[in-house]
């Protein structure tokens, strides 16, 4: 009875800990909403431009040069949500090695650990390149006038 309590006792604690990850997780799924809300609005603008490219014909430089800005933003837009879902599967892999560590006869803890820092790093350089997109999409716009 005693080594069942106290079995029960490190699955309970073993769960605390892994909640941290997990809304940790819930956070990135949540990120990754956004990125891609971004990415399909860049995608539904950029196929306008070139319907309206298409009709003009070539001599659109200006459809030209809000093609290649559109191009840039998809581009950092994907390198995020490609860093988002890494970030992601990394804390999967901890909250999975948090639980693994209770039942391996090995001690798992550098793993851990090294799984968090880089699913933080990835994280982080998801949210340069969210911040590089939001830039050169506010770099392009025009307040206030009309073409």
């Amino acid at each position: 009875m005693r080594l069942w309590h106290h079995r029960a006792v490190d699955i309970v604690h073993l769960i605390q800990s892994a909640v941290a990850p997990v809304f940790l997780l819930s956070g990135v799924g949540v990120t990754l909403g956004v990125l891609t809300n971004r990415l399909a609005r860049i995608i539904d603008r950029a196929r306008a431009l070139e319907k309206e490219f298409d009709r003009r014909g070539p001599q659109a430089d200006e459809l030209r040069t809000n093609l290649k800005t559109l191009a840039r933003r998809a581009h950092y837009i994907n390198t995020a949500i490609a860093l988002a879902s890494v970030s992601a599967l990394f804390v999967a892999l901890v909250v999975i090695f948090l639980f693994a560590s209770a039942f391996v006869p090995v001690d798992l803890s550098v793993t851990i650990a090294v799984l968090f820092v880089a699913s933080m790093l990835s994280l982080t350089a998801a949210f340069v390149a969210f911040l590089i997109e939001v830039r050169i999409a506010t770099a392009s716009l025009r307040f206030g006038t009309r073409v």
